[in-house]
């Protein structure tokens, strides 16, 4: 029993396949653009997180650079200030 299709109905499903096979070079390059560009904003979000920590830990290690040299000075004069007062 062979049954004929209709040729409107042929070629529309023709017209569909073709439109999904053209488009689908057009939508993996959307996805790849998406997603290289998420990417690189995360790429750039580390690398600001990544220097604003750098940058706190720096100014703290110069904190602590300055306050061991200010502390060696008070030391240095309260040995000082100690010699001078147990010589009385």
């Amino acid at each position: 029993m062979a049954t004929t299709v209709n040729e409107q109905i042929t070629d529309s499903l023709t017209q569909v396949n073709t439109k999904v096979v053209a488009e689908a070079p057009a939508m993996a390059m959307g996805n790849l653009y998406t997603s290289m560009g998420l990417a690189i904003s995360n790429a750039s979000l580390n690398a600001t997180s990544a220097q604003q920590q750098a940058g706190i830990t720096m100014q703290s290690a110069t904190v602590q650079g300055i306050n061991s040299l200010t502390a060696i000075g008070s030391a240095v004069l309260g040995r000082a200030a100690e010699g001078v007062i147990e010589k009385d």
